[in-house]
């Protein structure tokens, strides 16, 4: 049966009211809303489980052209509430296509709205700050719809990593000179790929995993993965990580370099509208190289918080000069607020994986002394 769009209704708790028309599942969802500048990669955004609790929205304006093919899923499925779009294409050209965005969108249960004024919803949050905000096909009542994003939960508070972890450990790759253990708080594929093109083994485990657990599998390196919600209320990672630094080098990615941050004794705060996109510049302080790179991240490290901890702050964002990335003075721990591994995005930070390599060989060294 040919798919029938409706009229679909975005309204966010300041009262702010923006129309549009569904192009994937039907219904009404809930979530904070937030923009994200990436030009391309829209299905690795999709399938990136940092966005549970969120609702998406793409600055670009035409979203869809080169269709969705499935080895460029970050994830099993997509976590992300809702997706924003201005114009979702129906034309696919690309040898590697299976279906359309719709299609997938729909395949998926996924709310999806287009003929929204994307540039419009975007300013408003950068002036505003992201907000929490519903998607309706069906109630499409604005005064309803208000009352319910008001009594919504707030992103703050809550720990949603355990919505898309896993629920046992898996062996990603079977051989490598480096054994890792990955914890999952929402790890994108692109993140294993990396560490097997460096030459590691991963076994993925899931995030209640204990530093007993991930000491009894013989670790050459820890990787704390990326992951949603609020870094605070992810106190098993948080515990893990302080009971086993110092143990095993740890490189940390995102929601793993917040949680580094608070099991050293630091703290986290929430931005006013988050890093989401391809595009954002971020420099090195030990070399002065500047690397654009990939980020979605809506907490960050107060780098303040953590002197005196014996932490050095190492990268630095260019935009807002807010913290992306530190080093322990003392244990063989680093972490980086971006997405090194790309997936989509730049390369250029990719580097990074070569000095987790440089932190295990060091440290296997160390050991055999």
């Amino acid at each position: 049966m040919q798919y029938q769009p409706k009229p679909a209704k975005i309204v966010l708790e300041d009262g702010k009211v923006f129309d549009g028309t569904s192009f994937g599942s039907h219904g009404e969802v809930y979530g904070e809303i937030v923009f994200n500048t990436s030009l391309t990669g829209y299905q690795e955004i999709l399938t990136d489980p940092s966005y549970k609790g969120q609702i998406v929205t793409m600055t670009y304006p035409l979203i869809g052209n080169y269709g969705i093919a499935p080895e460029f899923a970050e994830s099993r499925k997509i976590f992300m509430e809702g997706f924003v779009v201005r114009e979702a294409s129906e034309i696919a050209s690309n040898w590697q296509s299976r279906m359309t965005l719709r299609q997938y969108l729909q395949e998926n249960g996924l709310i999806g709205i287009e003929g929204v004024d994307t540039r419009a919803l975007t300013r408003h949050l950068r002036i505003k700050g992201s907000a929490n905000a519903i998607i309706s096909t069906e109630d499409l009542n604005e005064a309803s719809l208000l009352e319910k994003v008001k009594k919504g939960p707030r992103l703050v508070g809550r720990d949603l990593v355990k919505e898309v972890t896993i629920d046992k450990p898996y062996r990603y790759c079977e051989s490598g000179k480096y054994k890792v253990v990955a914890i999952d708080c929402g790890i994108k594929t692109n993140i294993l790929r990396q560490l097997k093109a460096n030459g590691c083994q991963a076994t993925v485990v899931p995030y209640t995993a204990t530093a007993k657990e991930i000491l009894e599998l013989k670790p050459d390196g820890l990787f704390l993965s990326n992951g949603p919600g609020d870094p605070e209320q992810v106190t098993p990672v948080i515990k893990m990580v302080t009971d086993i630094l110092g143990k095993v080098p740890i490189f940390g990615i995102c929601l793993g370099h917040q949680m580094l941050g608070l099991a050293l004794g630091g703290k986290t705060f929430k931005l006013k509208f988050g890093h989401h996109g391809g595009n954002h510049p971020v420099k090195d302080l030990r070399t002065g190289r500047i690397a654009i790179t990939a980020q979605n991240h809506g907490f960050c490290v107060d780098i303040d918080s953590l002197k005196g901890k014996g932490v050095e702050m190492t990268h630095i964002n260019l935009n807002d000069n807010t913290s992306e990335g530190m080093r322990c003075k003392k244990v063989p721990a680093f972490s980086v607020q971006f997405h090194p591994e790309d997936g989509p995005g730049p390369h250029d930070a990719r580097y990074l994986f070569g000095e987790f390599i440089e932190l295990m060989q060091k440290s296997k060294g160390k050991s055999k002394k």
